[in-house]
């Protein structure tokens, strides 16, 4: 035994805790990431001041930025390392909920730890104290609940011990991950108790991979082999659990083309020959016209969501039928299909172990598609004009990155366009943000990510609307020496809105602006080096004055909001109203009663 407070054993415990996967073994927590106030500086505060060695501490500069960065070192660790971030209670705690929802959305680890009030409620009402006329134990930390895996308080110190194991439990679950919140109150924080010694010790979290039953893998088979014209939906499973050269095996035996969600971009290398790219709402031509035709429909790792399925208008075949090979039961049953309960790479493996036939003239079929949308992405790039086009700014970036380097993003138009248009050719190249689309995840996230992989060259690019919710972020690049290449492009508003709001005939009410912002000076206010690119050949020198630099750089550069990549016959469904006076919402509210007929329900 050990007497320690209940803020020292934690962080002590936090700091023996490992994860094993295929006989890897690796520390979970890199370290805490946090900003103290009354609520945390004398628990979490004192002992992570008392235990460096257990948790490294990194000072943050906005509580819903930390939960990002986090959440950009989960993603490119595979779910198998992330941070913990503490705040005080109050307005640091409620920041917390936005980076909360955004880590279990997408099913990314973080651990949180909100200071809380008095448990003694000895000096109730406590500074920034929640009085709920109805409940004496309400603080603003229930707001975590909605948004976390697993939530609970700790009013007694010794609490902390199954509090920790439950948490680790889910942050170490594939199917089961995402923000877990321990709401800490001040006081029981530096309570003290006897601890026990196998509290404090190593603890190694084994990952399985767990294989597919005997039953629905024959099923399977089954569907394989009835099937014509079978697709591969690859999606962000694939690559947290290392999945891709089991699909790569798969599908160069099988001849099955590979459709990717933004979770699952990077699965195949953009130029194999069975790749069709981005699929959906923001999927290519080539993708979504082999699902239309699809009769069977493979998901590995997919949530299929309403982009993935183009609102489900997608799979539009008569006799369509779908396998989902999740580790989420929850997915798995999804769209009524089969499911393979399973980890992701046993799945593919034992799939591509079996015997099936797939006719050959279905690969050429699908080798001509992936060809003709190679041309339409070389011809997207290629767009000269003035202002330049944003599918130009990404071919010239991407021109810029080396195979291994990284490209994050998360809200407005660019992911879309990046969806379609990147060409990744390494499994952790794309970390595009669109389970939650998050305005202000970019930097925070480019900042996870350049931590995670510091040999990696990280690109960042973000619309003028996200940048200006948190360019204070760029301090802390500078200041953790976690270099990025930020292209900030300049659309004059929140362009991804502003189109859509012209497809729904308000003409994009809203949406635009004039920010009054010299984004260039900004951002060499906080630190960073910064230039401003009037042409693509300026943005090609600039990016590559980025590369040899040892410096976070950003680089802005002004885009035509009305030059956009083509939807490629995918609908989202946004639903205009029903009755108006404007003559352009009558008309969208015709082409959505159109495409409302061709919405399926799969039961």
């Amino acid at each position: 035994m050990t007497r320690l407070t209940m803020a020292q054993a934690l962080v002590r415990f936090l700091g023996q805790q490992y994860v094993e996967r295929d006989g890897v073994e690796q520390r979970f927590f890199a370290g805490c990431w946090g900003i103290f106030g009354h609520g945390n500086v004398a628990g979490i505060g004192q002992a992570l001041a008392q235990y460096p060695e257990a948790l490294r501490y990194r000072q943050a500069r906005n509580e819903q930025s930390m939960v990002h960065i986090a959440v950009g070192y989960a993603r490119m660790k595979d779910r198998l390392a992330t941070f913990a971030c503490t705040t005080s209670i109050g307005p640091g705690a409620t920041n917390l909920v936005t980076g909360a929802a955004l880590a279990t959305v997408n099913r990314l680890p973080v651990l949180l730890l909100p200071g809380d009030v008095f448990a003694s409620r000895g000096p109730d009402p406590a500074l920034q104290q929640l009085e709920h006329p109805s409940r004496g134990d309400a603080t603003v930390n229930d707001a975590l609940q909605a948004v976390s895996r697993y939530w609970d308080r700790i009013t007694r110190p010794e609490q902390i011990i199954p509090a920790a194991l439950n948490a680790m439990r889910v942050l170490t679950d594939p199917a089961e991950t995402g923000a877990v919140t321990l709401a800490l109150p001040q006081d029981v924080q530096a309570e003290a108790f006897e601890v026990p010694d196998e509290f404090l010790a190593k603890r190694v979290w084994h990952i399985e991979r767990r294989p597919p039953d005997a039953g629905a893998f024959a099923r399977a088979i089954d569907l394989i082999n009835a099937a014509r014209r079978p697709l591969i939906v690859a999606g962000g499973g694939v690559i947290y659990s290392g999945a891709t050269a089991a699909l790569r095996d798969f599908a160069e035996r099988s001849g099955i083309p590979v459709a990717e969600t933004q979770a699952g971009k990077g699965s195949l290398p953009f130029d194999h020959p069975l790749s069709l790219g981005a699929i959906g709402a923001t999927g290519t031509s080539a993708a979504n016209r082999m699902a239309r035709d699809a009769d069977l429909v493979i998901g590995v790792g997919t949530r299929w969501t309403d982009f993935t399925t183009a609102s489900k208008t997608l799979f539009d075949g008569a006799s369509v039928r779908f396998i989902n090979v999740n580790v989420a039961s929850v997915d798995a049953f999804k769209l009524n299909g089969l499911p393979l309960v399973c980890d992701a790479r046993a799945g593919l493996e034992a799939l591509a172990a079996a015997e099936w036939v797939i006719d050959e003239r279905y690969r050429t079929k699908a080798e001509k598609v992936h060809a003709e949308w190679d041309a339409e992405v070389m011809r997207l790039h290629a767009l000269d004009q003035a202002p330049p086009a944003q599918s130009a700014v990404i071919g010239a970036v991407n021109a810029a990155s080396a195979p291994r380097d990284v490209v994050v993003g998360a809200a407005g138009s660019l992911p879309g366009d990046l969806h379609k248009l990147w060409r990744t050719r390494d499994p952790k190249g794309y970390q595009v943000e669109y389970g939650y689309s998050c305005m202000g995840y970019e930097i925070p996230g480019g900042i996870g990510a350049r931590l995670a992989a510091p040999d990696r060259d990280v690109f960042v690019l973000l619309g003028d609307g996200s940048y200006v919710m948190s360019p204070g972020e760029l301090t802390t690049a500078v200041s953790e020496g976690a270099k990025l290449i930020v292209v900030l492009v300049d659309n004059h508003g929140f362009g991804s809105i502003g189109a859509l709001s012209r497809s729904l005939g308000t003409n994009g009410f809203g949406t635009t602006s004039e920010l009054p912002v010299d984004f260039v000076a900004n951002a060499r206010s906080l630190g960073a080096r910064a230039v401003r690119a009037r042409t693509i050949a300026d943005l090609r020198a600039a990016l590559a004055e980025a590369k040899a630099a040892t410096e976070t750089t950003v680089i802005v550069i002004e885009t035509d909001p009305l030059s956009t990549v083509p939807s490629y016959d995918a609908w989202w469904e946004v639903v205009p109203a029903e009755v108006s006076e404007q003559d352009g919402v009558r008309k969208a509210r015709q082409d959505w009663s159109a495409n409302k007929k061709r919405q399926r329900r799969y039961v």
